[in-house]
Parts: structure tokens; sequence; C-alpha cells
């Protein structure tokens, strides 16, 4: 039960009977997108981990540049990579069989169960829903064999009428479920009873009976300001309001998408404090890449525009793109080559990851357009590698062993996952990472200081993290740190603390009562 190979999804799927559900579900959907829904879910699949129930997450679609490899190579959503990790599970496609990732304003390259299928337009999109229905049940199905209980999100809101005919992932897969639903609103927004009562009014009549109550997410103040409005609200709308849950900056998660990029930054900032800026690129993927920096002690990360907004920086990173050439020329405009070569002569230290990397080489070509207008394209000239892009599309998990004399005396292992499409080749066989390590996992120019890799999730690897910060601090002329943070630890903490923050704000009695009916 539950095995499935790379390659088609119906084969991926075949055999599974789509009416075998043997989980319980509670569903949480959104009045918009950013309403906290994906972070509500994880502190429910953590609540739900703790009092010994075998849970699982899942979402029929998600839309993200944030995503994760699995150790099987399939690509699936960092919302249900975060989720699974709340649960105790490794990441696994089924948990997010379709997922969109936008390439332009109006098209996305479509993911199912893993694998690349097709760049499509919106309208294209929704003329295969009945396709991807079908490889959402399927998946669906066979997961929820494997789990007494499954936690399922849902996209954007439910009331969005002119796509409820070809819906996949909201009411028709509540429905299908037989899932509570719980709907989350964002109060912080304003309007939030409007917000409720006009989804709730705007969701088919057929699917009503399926919410079963309201969670009013990112609450600021005394709550019994509030209260009087929540009887008022109780006479207009038949299902009750579960919880109100208080705004939190102490606990470090996971967003879903890039509605709250703006959010990463340490909160307090000491005179030794290494200053780290990312360069926020217009079709910027992979965010969370940052997540380890932002929560480490004595490092403050903020995320930039232009050059002048990186002032007083030790360090500058380049992430990744889902349209890299777009975004280096987007760099370019905004003056970022001279200002790069500028800060590197000053002892600042550069670093791309992914796209990143590629635009941090000499040249970038494109025979086929696959990242725009095809041709090449001169990068910003700050690592001897030439990229050339490719259709086919590399997904895999990485373990490497860095053995850099510039990094640490001693090799570092670090593990990581590369999701990119070209090749990229070294002009200058001196800047390996180490030994036996090539360009298609990455160079060091140290004479410039100036780093790139293919590796996400390179910064949860504690001793590598540890050593690139000290060797960041020490060209900066900043006092080293002995002792670092434990991420693993760090981070199973703050699932435990989204779980409080659940527990202690709604009425969790009642949520478990609509789990088993």
């Amino acid at each position: 039960t539950g095995k499935h190979t790379r390659g088609i999804p119906f084969d991926t799927l075949k055999g599974y009977d789509c009416m075998k559900r043997h989980s319980r579900c509670i569903m949480f959907q959104g009045t918009g997108s950013g309403a906290g829904k994906s972070i509500v879910a994880a502190a429910m699949c953590r609540a739900i981990k703790r009092r010994g129930i075998k849970v699982a997450p899942f979402k029929a679609q998600n839309m993200a540049l944030n995503s994760f490899v699995t150790a099987r190579g399939d690509e699936m959503g960092r919302a249900q990579v975060f989720q699974a990790e709340a649960c105790g599970l490794l990441p696994d496609v089924r948990m997010n069989p379709v997922l969109l990732k936008p390439s332009a304003d109006a098209r996305s390259q479509v993911i199912l169960m893993g694998q690349p299928d097709e760049h499509v337009s919106a309208a294209d999109y929704y003329q295969r829903s009945k396709k991807h229905w079908q490889i959402v049940t399927r998946a669906f199905d066979s997961l929820s064999e494997e789990f007494q209980v499954m936690v399922l999100e849902g996209a954007g809101s439910p009331a969005e009428i002119n796509l409820q005919a070809t819906d996949i992932v909201n009411m028709k897969m509540a429905e299908y479920a037989q899932a509570a639903v719980i709907i989350v609103a964002d109060i912080d927004r304003g309007g939030v009873f409007a917000a409720l009562k006009g989804t709730y009014d705007l969701v088919q009549e057929k699917h009503r009976r399926l919410i079963k109550g309201f969670l009013i997410n990112k609450f600021r103040g005394d709550v019994k300001l509030l209260r009087p409005g929540l009887e008022m609200f109780r006479k207009i709308v038949p299902v009750p309001v579960i919880g109100v849950l208080p705004w939190f900056t102490d606990i470090h998660v996971d967003e879903e998408d890039g509605v709250f990029v703006n959010n990463l930054a340490s909160s307090g900032r000491d005179s030794d404090d290494l200053i780290i800026s990312v360069v926020k690129l217009p079709r910027i993927s992979n965010f969370t890449d940052f997540s380890p920096l932002s929560c480490e002690p004595g490092v403050s990360v903020k995320l930039v525009t232009t050059p002048d907004e990186a002032a007083g920086s030790h360090m500058i990173i380049i992430p990744g793109t889902k349209a890299t050439i777009p975004d280096l020329e987007s760099m370019r405009d905004k003056g970022w080559q001279e200002a790069l070569s500028r800060f590197v002569c000053r002892g600042g230290f550069v670093m791309g990851i992914c796209g990143g990397y590629q635009i941090l080489g000499q040249t970038i070509t494109d025979d086929h357009g696959a990242d725009g207008r095809a041709g090449t394209t001169r990068g910003l000239g700050l690592l001897p590698v030439k990229t050339r892009m490719a259709r086919e599309k590399t997904l895999k998990q990485v373990s490497i062993t860095l053995s850099n004399p510039y990094f640490s005396p001693s090799p570092i292992d670090i593990k990581g996952y590369e999701i990119h499409m070209g090749q990229t080749m070294s002009t200058n066989p001196h800047c390996s990472l180490g030994e036996g390590l090539g360009p298609e996992t990455g160079v060091y120019d140290a004479e410039k200081g100036v780093l790139g890799t293919y590796l996400h999730g390179i910064f949860e690897n504690d001793e590598f993290r540890a050593a690139l910060l000290n060797l960041v601090r020490r060209t900066s002329h900043l006092p080293e740190k002995k002792t670092g943070l434990n991420y693993r630890r760090f981070r199973a903490r703050q699932f435990d603390l989204l779980a409080d923050w659940l527990e202690a704000s709604c009425d969790m009695e009642k949520l478990m009562g609509f789990i088993h009916g």
C-alpha cells in the first residue's frame, strides 16, 4: 500500500480503489490567500501527533515557487513538507499531487505527482481539471489508507464562484474526503466578519453543510473587545467561531508562498551582528532556504530590492528564481552588477543559490528559449562558470563532503536538494568546493569571496552554516562564534510552540470532535 513510482501519474497510482478511504479528515480553507491556513494546518498536524494519532497532511493543488525534492526525486510544495515534518513524517509527493509554479503572469509550470508535465495558461489549466481530479483522488485514496487522520488544506478561497465548476482543491475535495471544513480568516486585513459571511454565502449550498467552524487568525489586542462581535455574528451565520488565534512573532514557521516574503527578518540587532542581505528577485523561489540564517543568534537577515538597501551588509545572497534570465536582467537594470563588483572589492562576501549561482557566472545560454528568449546572455561575471539551459529539469537529493580549507580545516558533510534547468561548467578548476566536486554542485572563488551552489537547503546543515558564517565574520573583521544553532532541535521546538498556540486559543475538543464525527 502506498508505494509509487516515478512517471505518468495514472500509472503511479494504478490499482487503488478511489472509494477506499480509511482515515478521518479535517480541512482548513481560507477566506483568501494569506489567511494563514497552511500554518493552522501544520499546528493541527502537530497537535494531533502529540495525541499519539497517526496523521498526515494533504493539499490537492498548491501554487508556489517554494518547492522541495523528495528522496525519490519528486518535486512538491514546501508547505506540505513543513506539515509533514510537523507530523513526524518524511515528505511524500502524494501529500501534494498537483503543484503549479508560476513562470509568467498568466502561465505556470504544472508538476503532476512530482514530475514536470507542461507549461500552460490559466485557461488551459482549468480545461484539464478532470484529468487532474483523477490524479488528486487517487493520491488521496492511496495516502489515506495509511493514516488514522488526514489534515487537508484548501487553496485561495472556496468562494471564487468563477472557479467552482473546475475546483479540485476546496469544497469538491472536502466533499470527496468527507472532511469537516474550518474556514480561516485574517482579522489583520480588516473586515473579518464580512469575509467570513461572504465566504459562507458564496459557497455552493450543497457544500455549506461541510463548514463546521470558523477560525479568526492574526488577532492583536484584547480578545474581550471582540466578543460582542462574536455574539452578534453567531446570530447571523449558523456556524460557530471556535477560536481567535493571536498574532505571533516568536515562532519561526515556513510560509506557504511569497505573500509574506517581506517578513524574513531578525528582530534585534547588535553591533557585532552579521548582516546578510537577500536580493528579492521578481520571481524569487525557495526563500525558505534562508530561514536557518534568520534563526541564528547574532545574524540579521533582510530582503532587499536595490543595492542601496543592502548598505552595511557583510554578505549578499542571490536566491533561486523561476525566471533566471529575466531576473538577471532586472538585477542589471537596478545597478547590481556594478554594486556587487564594488562590494566584493571591499571584502564583502557574495553567494548565489541555484538560479542565483547561474546569475553570478559569465554567461547563460538558452538554445531553446526555455527561460525566456533564446540566445546567450552575459551573467554578472563574478564566478568562473558558464551555464547552458536544458529542457529537462534536474530533481534530486544530494549528499556531498565539502573539503575546502577556506571553510574548515576538516571536511564537512552536507545534504541538500537540487531543482534546476541547466548544466553549469567551470572555466577555473581551482575553484572547486572539494575533492571530486565539480561545478554541477558549485564553485568557490576564494580570492573574490564569491560562492555559488545548486544546493537548496544547504543552510540547514549546522556545521556548514557555522563555518560559512565564521568565514564571513573573519573577512568582515567581526569576532567568530564558537557555538551556533542546532537547527533540527530548534525546528522541533517551533512545531510544539505552534501546537501550543493553536490549543491555547481555540476549542480543541470541538476540533477533535469534528474529526471523529
